[in-house]
């Protein structure tokens, strides 16, 4: 598999164990226990759910498990501060159906992967670091690093590359081939949502 398509994958995987906990306690004291029982949960969903019952459970997770308001403002970049207030709604509210469909489409190339949670480290300002191995039934691990506050995820780093950038990357070029319009992607992004 190409290596851009194979960080498409693991992206979905990744963000796929990231948004199932939710049968996880409200706030988890432990980021290992945290990335690793979302994991399997993630496969558990993958494994047990299809259509919009794959779609639901995953949105939920998106919710409950990351820190999207963060996430999104971060994603938004500059943008975010020239966005009106209903915009910034519109945009988190959309970025969230349309990433839950789209992972929730896309989950169909689960293939017997399993996560193994490593070395954890604490940094600054609450973030605590967790390393992992998504291992697949063929071909070498993928590295995964997960950003971890206040028990929520906020970044997960596929062999370095970090799903928020690349989502800050992607969306400020949309709004900059539209005319440097926020509401060009929120449209855009309510538009994938409603498919």
């Amino acid at each position: 598999m190409p290596l851009l398509a194979c960080r498409r994958v693991v992206f979905r995987l990744a963000a796929a164990a990231v948004v199932s906990g939710a049968a996880l306690p409200a706030l988890a004291a432990d980021p290992a226990q945290l990335v690793q029982g979302t994991a399997q949960q993630v496969i558990d969903i993958v494994k047990t759910k299809t259509g919009a019952d794959r779609q639901a459970a995953i949105l939920q997770v998106l919710q409950t498990k990351f820190d999207l308001p963060a996430m999104g403002r971060f994603a938004l970049g500059t943008h975010w501060n020239q966005a009106t207030e209903d915009q910034r709604t519109r945009f988190l509210k959309a970025v969230a159906i349309a990433e839950a469909r789209a992972y929730s489409e896309r989950f169909g190339q689960y293939g017997g992967q399993t996560l193994t949670v490593g070395k954890v480290t604490p940094r600054a300002n609450g973030v605590t670091i967790v390393d992992s191995r998504l291992n697949q039934t063929s071909g070498q691990p993928i590295k995964l690093e997960w950003e971890v506050r206040n028990d929520r995820i906020t970044d997960v780093k596929v062999e370095g590359v970090s799903m928020v950038m690349t989502r800050r990357s992607d969306f400020n070029s949309y709004i900059q081939n539209h005319g440097g319009k926020v509401d060009a992607l929120v449209q855009e992004l309510e538009t994938r949502a409603a498919r």
